[in-house]
């Protein structure tokens, strides 16, 4: 293949502006540590709670994404309750288990899972209910579409994916699946395979062959008997070679995804070629061609090489899994016309030597590709700022994982059992970074516990409450918010107004500073560019710029204002029939989003303290923060609104903002005690 002159040129050029899209090696594993603590913080999550454990795959995982390529977040449930083996040697008695089959109907890739009698290791025949449907040999093999596999609160269903709707066009494909703690021995072709170039290493082919197997319901396509297929999937080790990427191959791997989505998609579909195809074709690339070839002044070959190479698979209608070399992942996919004309658009493309990479819009690919090519390369203040906010959506989901395991602790009990804070939950494998944040947390919530006693037993000794005092201030710097308003609303209850003023000064500042500014034009801090940097730690990330919604739970009542208590009762009666304990749990506490607490004590502050000028700004901030964020505890908001409003006399706007309330959310709101108060008190005016 002849080589132009130019390629080395652009293909450094090529490097240094994926660089800008967010792809540099330092923010790539900065990604990928904080989706692993992700994983970790499900487990924790769930550990006491579900029977599965949950594990985040695919590009967001992979950090193999950009902010315009948006790509979903792929999540495996496996169900621990149920074990599948190979080998009936190592049944054990009492357990659920299912035996992997594989016969002449099984297309390479599937298998079948037949049920084991728990009191001794013999596969079970002849059964049928509503899991177990029988073969034609007459084996009782697991059923792949039965409802454990489903999730009630999914938005659609896209095979065995439930996907979960997110705002700003993000979702969560989240999958149930079974696990088997084996290698499986259609894929030991892999563990003995000659590999010229040593890649993987003896060492990386060793930790994945000890990893598990992932069995996803979903049968093929083409099968008689699909329903009761189940797909081997190797997640673990695609995972684990993708981490094995050096930069080029990394960066390499990104592009193609680009290629695939701007010219292969719109002609052929969504699944004509898929980015796990061209996983696919990276692994066999890499493993067929030497170390030295993925450089990064090679790039542009690289990418020349992989376009070529699926076109020849495309030309054969056969696409070899790496794992699996005997299933065709073109099978009935890629035929007839489509067949020649991917082909076609595949040489074309390669063809024109890289001159199609100036026409990609993501992430301004081309733009900046032609603009490299005119200037010396410099890192602008808009590049900054859109790698700040690369990583700020990456530390926005690891956020939403955490204060999910927040709530899920303070469910446990761990505001009434301090005890629980003396290990990091080593059960959990949680890191010591991400156990610091969650500690102080669950201080707060433990110190606001222990205030409430105090005031609930009416105890004029200070030792209490300088023990719940020691407690909150153990929690302030968790993050921008959440442990100084937990703080804020203890002095204000103590009286203390002076001190809480303080505190939310400091919190408003603080807010607007590190945690907004990130989102603007004028973003140009040196807190910005010490992440881009990669000075801050992922507590230091979240502790600068991530504000967790403030949780009050009923044994906190007494040390909770007096417009959040009606929360605590949204639910009652026959309402409370229609919870899901598993994940409504939280309905009977009172939430609040950050921002919006924050200006509501800044409002009872002024209130007390008679500033009126400062108390009718605070309540038009509540009312900006109402109209303009994306509020979690939108309901809960307006509730405290309507309060302030009522407080101050305004009877219809307060009104008005709990007719809005209720609209939003008709059922388990407390809308209706507040609503039912100014009516009985209307009442009372008019006898």
């Amino acid at each position: 293949m002849e080589i132009p002159d130019y390629y080395k040129d652009v293909s450094l050029r090529l490097m240094r502006v994926l660089d800008t899209a967010g792809l540099r090696e330092d923010l790539r594993w900065k990604r990928i540590n904080m989706f692993l603590q992700c994983e970790e913080l499900m487990d924790m999550m769930w550990f006491a709670k579900s029977k599965s454990s949950s594990h985040v795959f695919g590009s967001q995982a992979e950090a193999t994404t950009t902010m315009m390529l948006k790509s979903d977040i792929d999540v495996i449930n496996c169900r621990k309750d149920i074990t599948v083996l190979q080998d009936l040697q190592y049944w054990r008695h009492g357990s659920e288990t299912l035996f992997m089959i594989i016969d002449d109907t099984t297309p390479p890739g599937y298998v079948k899972l037949q049920a084991v009698k728990r009191n001794q290791p013999i596969p079970v025949c002849n059964v049928q209910n509503s899991s177990l449907m029988l073969d034609r040999h007459g084996r009782s093999v697991l059923y792949n579409n039965i409802s454990s596999f489903k999730l009630e609160t999914a938005d659609e269903y896209h095979g065995p994916a439930n996907t979960k709707n997110f705002p700003l066009n993000h979702s969560m494909d989240e999958v149930i699946a079974l696990r088997g703690l084996f290698w499986p021995y259609t894929a030991s072709e892999w563990i003995t395979r000659h590999r010229e170039h040593n890649w993987p290493t003896r060492e990386t082919v060793s930790i994945i062959q000890q990893s598990r197997v992932i069995f996803v319901p979903v049968g093929h396509k083409e099968s008689d008997y699909k329903h009761l297929e189940f797909r081997i999937s190797l997640s673990y080790g695609e995972k684990v070679l993708v981490l094995q990427f050096n930069h080029t191959q990394y960066k390499c791997y990104v592009l193609l995804k680009m290629i695939n989505k701007y010219f292969i998609k719109p002609k052929f579909g969504e699944n004509a070629v898929t980015s796990y195809h061209w996983k696919t074709c990276m692994f066999w690339m890499i493993e067929a061609t030497p170390a030295e070839l993925w450089q990064p002044q090679n790039i542009l070959l690289c990418i020349d090489m992989c376009l070529r190479k699926l076109c020849t698979w495309v030309e054969v209608g056969y696409y070899p899994n790496y794992f699996i070399p005997s299933e065709n992942m073109f099978l009935r996919i890629v035929h007839g016309r489509i067949q020649r004309t991917l082909a076609n658009s595949l040489r074309h493309l390669f063809n024109q030597k890289g001159r199609y990479l100036t026409e990609i819009p993501y992430d301004g690919l081309g733009e900046k590709l032609i603009r490299t090519s005119q200037s010396h390369i410099t890192q602008t203040d808009e590049e900054n700022e859109y790698i700040a906010c690369t990583l700020k959506y990456t530390v926005s989901n690891v956020t939403t994982y955490m204060w999910m395991t927040w709530f899920s602790l303070l469910y446990d009990g761990i505001a009434e059992n301090p005890y629980m804070l003396q290990e990091p939950f080593p059960s959990h494998g949680v890191r010591q970074e991400i156990y610091t944040i969650l500690m102080r947390l669950c201080c707060s919530s433990l110190g606001s516990h222990l205030a409430s006693k105090c005031m609930e037993q009416e105890i004029i000794g200070q030792e209490g409450l300088d023990l719940a005092h020691e407690f909150l201030q153990f929690g302030l710097f968790s993050d921008v918010a959440s442990g100084k308003l937990k703080l804020a609303t203890f002095y204000l209850l103590q009286n203390n107004v002076m001190l809480a003023e303080y505190i939310l000064q400091n919190i408003e500042k603080n807010y607007t500073f590190l945690v907004s500014n990130v989102q603007t034009e004028d973003t140009k801090v040196p807190v910005m560019l010490s992440i881009i940097n990669g000075n801050l730690s992922t507590t230091e990330l979240i502790r600068y710029f991530s504000a967790f919604p403030v949780p009050y739970l009923p044994s906190e009542i007494h040390c909770t204002p007096k417009a959040l208590i009606p929360e605590m009762f949204r639910s009652t009666g026959s309402n409370k029939v229609s919870l899901d304990p598993f994940l409504d749990y939280w309905q009977s506490w009172a939430v609040v989003d950050p921002k919006l607490y924050l200006h509501f004590l800044e409002y009872q502050c002024y209130h007390r303290q008679n500033k009126i000028p400062q108390k009718i700004a605070a309540l038009d901030k509540m009312i900006w923060v109402i109209r303009h964020e994306r509020l979690k505890y939108i309901d809960t908001a307006l509730n405290l609104l309507a309060y302030c409003l009522r407080k101050d006399g305004f009877m219809v706007q307060s009104y008005l903002a709990l007719s809005t309330s209720l609209k939003l959310k008709n059922h388990h709101n407390a809308a209706k005690w507040q609503i039912a108060y100014m009516l009985s008190a209307a009442f009372r005016v008019v006898s």
